[in-house]
């Protein structure tokens, strides 16, 4: 496996190099291309690989494969593929398979070669729109894929770019990664996006380290549970709450995001298909989750409660022009501690993670729901309240905050602190290292909760605990 990691690192950086070479590099479109192509060569080869699988294709090789699908009858290719695959598989047409783009690179005729390239890769997208789409707001789809050699400005270079991808991509196996798990697929995933995972957009200010990721994992999740919904609602490209549902178990838990970033949310749809998670993809919207939350109860009256709630919220930032909005009566229940101030300077340094907190304790079972008598419940348990009514599995969650929230003697701060002591939600504090995000040296703390009533919590400084990584 070391190999082909290796192998698959090389890979990736001769794309990298590609989008260089073509007046590419470091421009806003270099993760599209890199993270498409990374997508489609993943596609691509666990078609044939889940293919190999099924009776029609055991022992036979992917040449051998190819060939059969290409003299099908649009009947058969449905029988062997739609009708014999998982529904978790992309299913591809022999025009679209990269051994035929690789073929038909100096191949001559009235349609140009990245018109091919770029034919396949909206093809596939529109036979997978159904599975593998994730939506913006109310439900408008974003497909898998879009044309990509028009972020080549120069016509004339085209073919050469979209030849330069198929030749890098062409020559290395996926199909031996297939059976690896979460950590296998959770350091090529970090290493796909290190460039990108910057400036992820206006709600995904901070990226998540998979080990700090881990840790948070372990502890909302002691032992097994089955069934479970689990959200995040800054969720950025995904390291959170992807370690939460590798240590549940990705077939025991259904997966809700939302994100204000395009580019969060694309890369996040990656991290979900790599990792086997799917079935989850309708669930992963791009909006406004402050002012457009999306994720409703079936009656849309209120916002959905989840099993696990997880977030490392923006710290600071400018919303003033969403503001007074936030503050109206619309969203008064749930920002029950307060929407902060405009500042007279530094717009930027608004305290956002405050309303994320808010909206987080609200995506929780809700504390009214349970009866405040009942001893503490195991949380593969229901929890019924006293007039019979059961609301399911009690909630735990984690919230990446600034530590200066921990102390703050008066404001918005301190009425989450006072509500969440006296719902007797704290389950626990953990002060990290300092530095421990690559990109803010603010200290930073994870405050766990729990709708189980507590009258225990534990306490820990970490601070000086621990060494930092790097590539």
């Amino acid at each position: 496996m070391n190999d082909i990691q290796s192998q698959i690192y090389s890979m990736i950086d001769n794309l990298k190099a590609i989008c260089t070479n073509y007046g590419l590099g470091n421009s806003g479109n270099e993760y599209k291309i890199i993270t498409e192509t990374f997508l489609y060569k993943f596609l691509n080869d666990k078609f044939f690989y889940e293919l190999k699988k099924t009776d029609d294709f055991k022992a036979k090789t992917t040449f051998d494969i190819e060939k059969m699908l290409a003299d099908m009858s649009e009947d058969e290719f449905e029988m062997a593929t739609s009708m014999s695959l998982p529904e978790n598989t992309a299913i591809l047409k022999p025009p679209q398979f990269i051994s035929t783009l690789y073929n038909l690179q100096n191949k001559e005729d009235e349609i140009h070669f990245h018109q091919k390239f770029d034919a396949a890769l909206t093809d596939i997208s529109a036979t997978n729109e159904k599975i593998f789409s994730v939506k913006v707001g109310e439900g408008t789809a974003v497909k898998l894929f879009e044309p990509l050699s028009n972020y080549v400005v120069q016509t004339e270079r085209r073919d050469d770019f979209c030849r330069a991808i198929i030749s890098k991509i062409a020559n290395l196996n996926f199909e031996e990664i297939f059976d690896q798990k979460f950590d296998f697929f959770a350091d090529i995933f970090e290493y796909l996006i290190k460039d990108y995972n910057k400036d992820f957009g206006k709600y995904a200010e901070y990226y998540t380290p998979h080990s700090i990721a881990e840790i948070i994992a372990k502890i909302l999740v002691p032992a097994p549970v089955k069934n479970v919904t689990i959200y995040d609602p800054a969720a950025g490209s995904g390291t959170l709450i992807l370690s939460l549902a590798h240590e549940i178990g990705e077939n025991n838990c259904t997966l809700y995001t939302q994100d204000i970033s395009q580019k969060s949310n694309e890369i996040l749809r990656l991290n979900l298909i790599l990792n086997n998670l799917v079935h989850s993809l309708p669930n992963v919207i791009q909006d406004d989750t402050l002012l457009n939350p999306r994720h409703l109860n079936t009656s849309k009256t209120s916002i959905a409660t989840f099993n696990y709630v997880v977030s490392n919220p923006p710290f600071n930032m400018d919303f003033s022009e969403t503001q007074k909005t936030l503050a109206g009566d619309n969203h008064r229940s749930r920002f029950f501690a307060g929407v902060p101030n405009i500042p007279n300077k530094k717009k930027d340094s608004m305290a956002i993670y405050l309303l994320f907190f808010q909206h987080i304790i609200k995506s929780m079972n809700s504390l009214s729901d349970i009866d405040e008598k009942a001893p503490r419940i195991d949380f593969k348990a229901s929890v019924t309240t006293s007039k019979g009514k059961s609301i399911g599995k009690p909630s735990k969650a984690a919230v990446v905050v600034p530590t200066g929230f921990l102390t703050a003697a008066s404001g918005i701060a301190f009425k989450i602190r006072k509500y969440i002591i006296e719902n007797k939600l704290l389950r626990g504090v953990i002060s990290m290292p300092s530095n421990i995000f690559a990109n803010t040296g603010t200290n930073v703390s994870v405050v766990f909760l729990d709708a189980c009533s507590n009258d225990k919590a534990l306490l820990m400084d970490a601070s000086t605990l621990g060494t930092r990584g790097c590539w």
